[in-house]
């Protein structure tokens, strides 16, 4: 995909009604500090759009990011900050519920997981909500960088188990230091979900 246009166009809250989009929407799940905004930032070319922060928990709204005027990225709260009150946190919970039923575009739900650690019960409990959304989620692991090439392959197999991934379950490694992965997210989005046979 070569970005041409980016345009943080609407952010939602809790309270706000969800925009009718017209064009796909691409949406990204993590819990916090698991690099959402890194990725994010990368898939669009950008050093620091999307808003990354040293404290988790940080995206509180839904923010959808307008790309080339045809397709949008959508980037949902983190989940599973313990310094958040519990009420803060089924508010999110709510927020994401309310955006995955609600929105006739969304395409694809790819959910990051960092690829140095076991899967936390969190994660196995959005993933598992995810797929009893409809959706089969596209597994992106996280900080690629931070662990040894010969272990990545142990790595990979720990979240498959972790997660209790569904057969045929895409993972794609990715690095926001090195950017590899990224190449991959956007083939995947443009043949499979745009449409598009010939990649840009």
């Amino acid at each position: 995909m070569i970005i041409k246009s980016v345009n943080l166009e609407t952010v939602c809250g809790i309270t706000s009604v969800l925009p009718q989009n017209t064009k796909p929407e691409i949406a990204f799940a993590g819990k916090s500090n698991v690099g959402k905004s890194s990725l994010i930032n990368a898939l669009m070319n950008r050093k620091s759009y999307a808003r990354i922060s040293a404290t988790p928990g940080k995206t509180q709204t839904i923010n959808f990011y307008n790309i080339n005027e045809e397709m949008y990225l959508v980037d949902l709260p983190g989940y599973g900050y313990a310094k958040v009150s519990e009420e803060e946190k089924q508010k999110w919970g709510q927020l994401i519920e309310k955006y995955l039923h609600g929105s006739s575009q969304l395409k694809a739900v790819f959910l990051l997981i960092d690829i140095r650690h076991d899967p936390s019960a969190n994660d196995k409990m959005m993933y598992d909500w995810v797929v009893a959304q409809g959706y089969q989620p596209i597994i992106i692991a996280t900080k690629l960088d931070k662990i040894k090439r010969s272990q990545i392959d142990k790595h990979l197999k720990m979240l498959r188990t972790g997660l209790g991934l569904v057969p045929g379950t895409r993972i794609i490694p990715f690095s926001a230091m090195t950017k590899q992965g990224r190449d991959e997210i956007w083939e995947l989005v443009e043949t499979e979900y745009l449409g598009k046979k010939e990649v840009e």
